[in-house]
């Protein structure tokens, strides 16, 4: 199976300073055949305006891993991490047993845009807050933060030209960020999206670009 999913293909929803992009079967955008792909069952793109965002609220059994385009994202959960996230900072909140976070935009000038993605998890006890720098300077493939799920998050980084060698893994999914990705000839931008149980060959850019590259068992 391989499947392309364009961004205007994703569901769309707004509220009070808040616009969001989603990738997966989502509340009254119900899809059935788009429920999940692997561990997967969530990548929304999340843009708030200055001072917007979402209140304290509750999740449970799942990795939520949040990844900051532009701006700087205030969180704050019941595990006692957080503070503000930054580019290049992967965050993991792993809900386990039950969790509630807040999150918000940390300037009151300037918007932010960050993905979120949730994965099934096999934590079945105490929330974990985790997170790591992802030092993306150089063309290559990152390992950005570890979660409780058969799944590896990366960054690829790719300049001009740039070519990366994919590790094989039983399913990948790439989500475009930022620039033009080239994949085994396939062209995808911003909010574009491969999903593929078949080995994914070469990462190509003819322009600064980003990706976020999901290994699943």
């Amino acid at each position: 199976m391989r499947e392309i999913r364009r961004a205007e293909q994703r569901f769309h929803t707004t509220g009070e300073g808040v616009e969001t992009f989603h990738s997966f079967s989502y509340g009254a955008h119900y899809d059935p055949d788009n429920i999940a792909f692997g561990a997967i069952i969530a990548i929304n793109t999340e843009h708030l305006a200055p001072g917007a965002g979402y209140d304290t609220h509750r999740h449970s059994d799942v990795e939520i891993v949040t990844w900051v385009l532009d701006g700087l994202l205030a969180h704050e959960d019941s595990t006692g991490g957080g503070g503000e996230i930054p580019p290049g900072l992967a965050q993991r909140l792993s809900a386990g047993s039950g969790v509630e976070h807040t999150e918000r935009n940390a300037s009151t000038v300037e918007g932010l845009t960050f993905v979120q993605m949730m994965l099934r998890s096999d934590n079945e006890g105490d929330p974990e807050y985790a997170q790591a720098e992802v030092a993306t300077e150089i063309a290559g493939l990152y390992r950005a933060v570890d979660v409780h799920a058969p799944a590896e998050l990366r960054v690829a980084t790719l300049g001009e030209g740039d070519v990366i060698e994919m590790p094989t893994a039983p399913r990948t999914l790439i989500h475009v960020t930022r620039g033009a990705l080239l994949v085994d000839g396939d062209r995808l931008t911003p909010g574009d999206e491969i999903r593929t149980d078949d080995p994914v060959g070469e990462l190509r850019a003819d322009t600064a670009t980003e990706a976020l590259v999901w290994l699943l068992s």
